[in-house]
């Protein structure tokens, strides 16, 4: 070969060889570039286990927007045939000024069985015809079961076929921060209405005002108005997580507060409507006592020796606090290991028992301290 062919030869490996690291070098920018658009456009998320995986071979586990979108559809869509709106009628009261009319008052419900329909207490307190409305429009009468004051949970049963039944999740797995979807009739009128938001926090203690706090809350910020009040709070995976209770719109200082909605655990509402379905009744303990509460106000007001407690008033003949030696004027301030404080009330610290109990009550009588041992027994309000 002549010096020319030899000369010939090796210019055009060369050119292909750059025309190869070219083509490679513009093909690999192009790629990292829609790598790189992609990773901008989609929120990574993932679970602790396909978390570590992705960590172990290096890799991010991205999932587009469009799929939470999708859960919350497919989640709204499968449950929401399962909400009722729920309208109930409380009669007229006697005044001074004579009768009043009747009042009608609203608000929702879940189906958790083919007959029965889970809500709030307070939807349905103090009402004589109740009747429920399906996501179609068309009504049926139902019938109150029994209700819990202290967890603010009812139970309604209804001779119609349920056009669907939720399925109940598991409360305690929630976590701040995981999308949440609130199902409801807000104000009455628009039914089924789906708000979106996200678990803001779990454990949480609201103060009803009655002498007891709803403990163990679940707040989040999906939007809540009256009439939501006994619809379900669900997840992503379509299972109700909680039952919609309250919404805090301002302070007693006046702030005026935005996002603060209440939903009781669904572990809470499906232990106390399987009571309901099965007693009628949710079992609570008691003393059969009568009492005024004792705050550090009135506690200064009458010179008492303790800041928080309750003075008993009454005490019931032949009840559990007759037997353990209560007296009128006694005040109770410890149940068990509890010392009631501001934030430890005692229907709360009460109901840290169980009917049957055998419970140790710290008690001030004539300005000393005396130790008083009970048997709980069972309330069962209806």
């Amino acid at each position: 070969m002549t010096w020319k062919k030899t000369f010939y030869v090796l210019l055009m490996i060369l050119v292909a060889g750059v025309s190869a690291t070219a083509g490679a070098a513009v093909g690999g920018f192009a790629v990292y570039q829609a790598v790189e658009k992609t990773q901008a456009a989609l929120p990574a998320h993932s679970d602790p286990a396909v978390s570590a995986a992705a960590s172990d071979s290096k890799q991010t586990l991205i999932v587009n927007s469009t799929d939470v979108q999708t859960a919350v559809t497919q989640s709204a869509q499968k449950v929401g045939p399962a909400v009722v709106t729920i309208v109930g009628v409380i009669p007229g009261q006697m005044t001074f000024f004579g009768p009043t009319g009747d009042q009608t008052v609203s608000g929702s419900g879940v189906f958790i069985s083919e007959q029965y329909v889970l809500t709030n207490n307070h939807v349905v307190e103090g009402t004589k015809d109740i009747h429920i409305i399906f996501a179609d429009g068309t009504q049926q009468k139902a019938l109150l079961v029994g209700a819990d004051i202290y967890s603010d949970l009812a139970v309604l049963k209804t001779d119609a076929k349920a056009p669907a039944v939720a399925v109940l999740g598991n409360s305690d797995l929630l976590n701040p921060g995981e999308t949440v979807i609130a199902i409801g009739s807000p104000l009455g009128n628009f039914k089924n209405t789906v708000t979106v938001g996200v678990v803001s926090a779990t454990g949480r203690s609201i103060d009803t005002g009655r002498g007891y706090q709803i403990e163990n809350l679940i707040q989040t910020d999906a939007a809540i108005n009256h009439g939501n009040s006994g619809g379900p709070l669900i997840n992503l995976a379509g299972e109700v997580v909680g039952i919609n209770t309250l919404v805090v719109r301002s302070t007693q200082s006046g702030d005026v507060a935005e996002g603060l909605g209440f939903a009781v655990p669904v572990n809470t509402a499906r232990a106390v409507a399987e009571q309901i379905i099965e007693k009628g009744y949710v079992s609570r303990p008691f003393m059969g006592i009568r009492f005024q509460q004792v705050t550090p106000d009135i506690a200064s007001a009458y010179d008492l020796p303790v800041q928080w407690g309750v003075y008993v008033t009454e005490v019931s003949a032949g009840s559990p606090a007759s037997r353990a030696g209560l007296q009128r004027g006694d005040i109770i301030f410890k149940i068990g290991d509890v010392t009631m404080d501001e934030n430890h009330s005692y229907i709360n610290a009460l109901f840290a028992f169980k009917p049957g109990d055998q419970v140790v009550l710290g008690v001030m009588r004539d300005g000393k301290q005396v130790d008083l041992t009970i048997t709980l027994g069972e309330s069962s309000q209806r």
